[in-house]
C-alpha cells in the first residue's frame, strides 16, 4: 500500500479538510497484515452497496475508502466520537485517535519488528527518532531477552 497523502482537518478558517503530504513529506510503502487488507476489501464492498443506494447523489472523486453514505469524507468529530464509544465498550482508558499510532508502534516492536521497519511504517525521519520515542519498549525486550538467555543457559546446564 502506498501512502501519498492524508486528509487533514485544518480548521474552518483554513479551508476545512484538505489533502496534505504524509508525515515528513515522505511517500512510503507499507505492507499491512492480511487481516487489515481483508477488512479494507470488506469496506470497499460495503461502499459499493452504499454507492448503489445513493445513485446519482454519490460523489467520491478522491476514491476514499471510508466515506459517508454519499461518498463524502467522514467528519473527524464523528469518527472520534465513535472511537471513544468503542474504547469505552472495550474497557479502555480515554484515548485519542493518534494514540492508535503509538499502540501500533509499541505492539510492532514487541512482536519483533525491527526498528527500521517500524520507523518506515510510521514515516519517522530516522530510526534514531523512533528509538528515542519507543526506546522503553526495547528496554523491556532486552530484559525479556536476558530472561530467555538465562533459561537457555539452565537448559544447557541440565543437558550436560
Amino acid at each position: 500500500m502506498t501512502i501519498r497523502r492524508q486528509l487533514q482537518f485544518l480548521g474552518s478558517k483554513y479551508g476545512g479538510y484538505q489533502f496534505t503530504s504524509p508525515k515528513n513529506n515522505k511517500i512510503r510503502q507499507i505492507y499491512p497484515a492480511k487481516f487489515v487488507m481483508d477488512t479494507l476489501r470488506q469496506q470497499k464492498r460495503r461502499q459499493a452497496e452504499m454507492r448503489l443506494l445513493a445513485g446519482p447523489a454519490w460523489s467520491n472523486p478522491n476514491s476514499l475508502v471510508f466515506t459517508d453514505e454519499f461518498g463524502k469524507h467522514l467528519n473527524h468529530d464523528l469518527v472520534y466520537r465513535h472511537l471513544k464509544r468503542l474504547f469505552i465498550k472495550m474497557g479502555l482508558p480515554k484515548l485519542r485517535f493518534h494514540d492508535l499510532r503509538h499502540s501500533y508502534a509499541v505492539l510492532s516492536i514487541q512482536a519483533g519488528d525491527d526498528i527500521k521497519t517500524v520507523q518506515e511504517n510510521l514515516g519517522h525521519y530516522s530510526a534514531a527518532f523512533t528509538l528515542d520515542v519507543y526506546g522503553h519498549v526495547t528496554e523491556q525486550m532486552k530484559r525479556s531477552s536476558s530472561e530467555r538467555m538465562e533459561q537457555y543457559i539452565h537448559m544447557l546446564d541440565k543437558a550436560q
